[in-house]
């Protein structure tokens, strides 16, 4: 599934137009950016739980070359599934 087919189900499922459930996605999907910006996690309850985990700098190879890099430390969005997700796939 990728964004439109998202829209769809979300058109279909709530009875919105597609400008609306585009409208309301794109409101989720800044909401949890803008949290996770912040350094809020986002919790939610039946689903998971978004959050942002910081990497430290480390030592890696060039693939190509095979020689060492230095790979700056940076900060990464993280998503754990909850429960009732995973009992959902499983």
């Amino acid at each position: 599934m990728n964004k439109n087919d998202l829209i769809g189900a979300v058109a279909e499922a709530s009875g919105l137009t597609r400008t609306q459930a585009s409208q309301a996605v794109e409101g989720v999907f800044d909401a949890i950016t803008g949290s996770l910006k912040k350094g809020d996690e986002v919790r939610l309850v039946g689903f998971g739980t978004f959050s942002v985990a910081k990497r430290k700098a480390s030592t890696g190879r060039n693939p190509r070359t095979g020689e060492p890099m230095k790979i700056k430390a940076s900060t990464q969005p993280k998503f754990k599934a909850g429960k009732v997700l995973k009992d959902a796939v499983n």
